[in-house]
């Protein structure tokens, strides 16, 4: 899993509520668990004027140029700004995926669906909790001004805008020593891999019949 200590990234802004994790990929994407290759499909409904189908390529489909992701302004945001309970519905990992594999590396948004959120730090992905008062104000910044990046620090649970303003934001500890290590459930448990080893050497002359 890539590691989340800072950045400082251009923002997008998503402005609706309740995006949905059909949505972020919408269902027919989901035949593969590689993990990667979901970008292109990131918010297909939106993002294209046609129906999306597995292995298509998406270099000539018809974009829509209302959506914001299609915009020149917005190409290469690695910071996406939402309104609340983002990434409700289905619980599907793919979600997260596909907003790795496109280039985000946070999600700000005044609430989030609880089992995205979990997924989210599970993928390396770093969504951020400000209140609704806090969103507004970077909505507005970022509409008024081309360029508009966030530097964002997971060690300090800050979000900090252009002009100085500092947001804080809370986070669970142990989430935060994953992200800053780049540990994934699997890398948590290889921390302790000379424990496990010493474990099963104890076990193995213990009861030596169990691995005949």
């Amino acid at each position: 899993m890539k590691q989340f200590t800072s950045m400082n990234g251009l923002v997008a802004p998503l402005d609706r509520a309740n995006v949905d994790t059909d949505m972020i990929i919408p269902k027919q994407f989901l035949k593969s668990i590689k993990r990667t290759g979901f970008g292109k499909n990131l918010f297909d409904e939106l993002r294209y004027m046609d129906e999306g189908q597995p292995d298509q390529d998406c270099d000539n489909r018809p974009l829509n140029p209302d959506f914001v992701l299609n915009q020149a302004r917005y190409q290469g945001a690695s910071v996406l700004l939402a309104r609340q309970n983002f990434g409700c519905g289905s619980s599907r990992e793919h979600a997260p995926w596909a907003l790795d594999d496109f280039g985000f590396r946070s999600v700000i948004a005044p609430s989030f669906a609880d089992i995205f959120f979990n997924n989210c730090f599970k993928n390396g992905l770093l969504p951020i909790v400000l209140t609704e008062s806090e969103v507004d104000q970077l909505f507005s910044e970022v509409e008024a001004s081309e360029g508009y990046a966030l530097a964002i620090d997971l060690e300090q649970q800050t979000v900090t805008t252009p002009g100085g303003d500092v947001f804080t934001f809370e986070v669970d500890a142990f989430r935060k020593h994953c992200l800053l290590n780049g540990l994934d459930d699997i890398g948590v448990t290889l921390e302790d891999a000379d424990a496990i080893r010493s474990y099963e050497e104890e076990r193995r002359k213990a009861a030596p019949w169990l691995f005949a």
